[in-house]
């Protein structure tokens, strides 16, 4: 009878001890950005409150910088722990796509929301008629203005067109307000593409012809390039801008150094946060200019979707984190550096208010969003047109030599 007490006793135990409260946790790794629209401490608060509603879930976060971002997800492919959610540009579905990195989540996306999403988000995560993830991040680059320097300049309001904006900063440099009037995110990465696709945008260019042949080299695409030399030509750029990412640029903007700057939706926030910037309070906001007779505004579609690895071995529990992370309530309480992806969110005073400036130019700038290139080899094209550009910019190749050769090698891949 005592033995039998004891074995039961013992029984008890191990159930206690295997108890679900107690049981081991599954865990999701998911690989974030380190830099632009949400902050880390942003998304750690989000995957927090997740984990709060799913106790028996632990997520594993990653946060690197955007130029290893892709090559983090390429790699984890083969590796024995790899992810289960990543975050990718708009720019990779076509290359992940091909060689079955994501996963197809169509059947996961009902009418419904297709609708109430912004038309222009979907087209970061859809590649062939499929969909690979949830749009998270809606973005383009806008044109910041110190007003405070504008004003002292004699200048009344913003430029509307790139030429105005030279005029503009000549101006500001012949009257020894700043040295350097233009700062600029040109180091040779992804960074310097964006702002390149900004231009030839807005100057009516196309990085391919209808038949998938570079054609960046001429037309609005050779203006582009000659646009950007010139503005280092005549001092107007801080030269170090061919060294700078996006977060230099903004440091550089916020600390006074420039009176215009080129850069995504988080920093107007942290430009007018007193604890970030000493030019707080005179930040203002605009879409990138165009060109007369061709264009009112320019932007580049520099969106980002979350995704679900094909390796991974949580699916289910991956897409739940993923639509909490994209969710409408989750996207409005975390509106200050990067705008929702849901269309109704726009009519939400929680999200517009203290933010006029920025969601009258966002209207202009998302509305007008110019596409990079979709194709599988996109980033071995992106990679010889960045170094193009560099040598454009350092002055060892005329723009039109620079173009040419990397349209050349563009024209070998697929």
């Amino acid at each position: 009878m005592k033995k039998s007490k004891l074995l039961m006793a013992a029984a008890l135990g191990a159930l206690v001890t295997t108890s679900p409260a107690n049981a081991e946790k599954t865990q999701l790794s998911a690989l974030f950005m380190a830099q632009a629209a949400y902050s880390e401490q942003d998304i750690e608060t989000m995957t927090a409150a997740f984990e709060k509603a799913n106790p028996s879930v632990d997520v594993k976060m990653e946060f690197v910088p955007y130029e290893a971002l892709h090559d983090k997800i390429v790699l984890s492919h083969n590796a024995a722990e790899g992810y289960d959610v990543v975050l990718f540009d708009v720019i990779w579905p076509a290359e992940f796509a091909q060689y079955g990195l994501l996963t197809d989540v169509s059947d996961k996306i009902n009418e419904a929301t297709k609708e109430e999403i912004l038309d222009g988000a979907w087209t970061t995560v859809e590649y062939g008629g499929k969909y690979y993830g949830m749009p998270w991040i809606v973005d383009t680059k806008y044109l910041f203005y110190n007003e405070k320097m504008l004003k002292e300049a004699g200048i009344s309001k913003p430029p509307v067109t790139w030429s105005e904006l030279t005029t503009q900063a000549k101006v500001i440099k012949d009257k020894g307000i700043v040295d350097y009037p233009l700062v600029w995110s040109w180091s040779q990465s992804e960074a310097v593409i964006c702002d390149y696709a900004t231009f030839l945008s807005a100057m009516g260019g196309e990085f391919l012809d209808a038949d998938g042949k570079p054609v960046f080299q001429q037309g609005g695409g050779l203006k582009a390039l000659e646009y950007m030399v010139d503005t280092i030509k005549l001092g107007l750029t801080n030269p170090n801008s061919r060294e700078y990412s996006e977060e230099d640029v903004r440091r550089t903007f916020s600390s006074g150094q420039a009176a215009f700057a080129v850069n995504w939706t988080y920093m107007y926030n942290l430009a007018n946060d007193p604890k970030e910037s000493s030019v707080a309070g005179h930040v203002g906001i605009a879409p990138a200019p165009g060109v007369e007779g061709i264009s009112s505004a320019s932007a580049v579609n520099g969106s980002m979707g979350l995704g679900i690895t094909s390796k991974s071995k949580h699916k289910d529990l991956a897409w739940k984190y993923i639509q909490h992370l994209s969710s409408k309530p989750v996207q409005e309480n975390f509106a200050k550096l990067s705008l929702p992806v849901w269309k109704s969110s726009y009519d939400n005073p929680a999200v517009t208010k203290g933010q006029e400036e920025l969601l009258k130019a966002a209207k202009v700038g998302l509305a007008a969003m110019y596409p990079r290139p979709t194709k599988a080899s996109y980033q071995e094209m992106s990679s010889a047109l960045q170094v193009a550009i560099q040598e454009a910019l350092l002055g060892s190749k005329e723009p039109a030599d620079a173009l040419n050769e990397a349209a050349d090698v563009a024209a070998d891949l697929d």
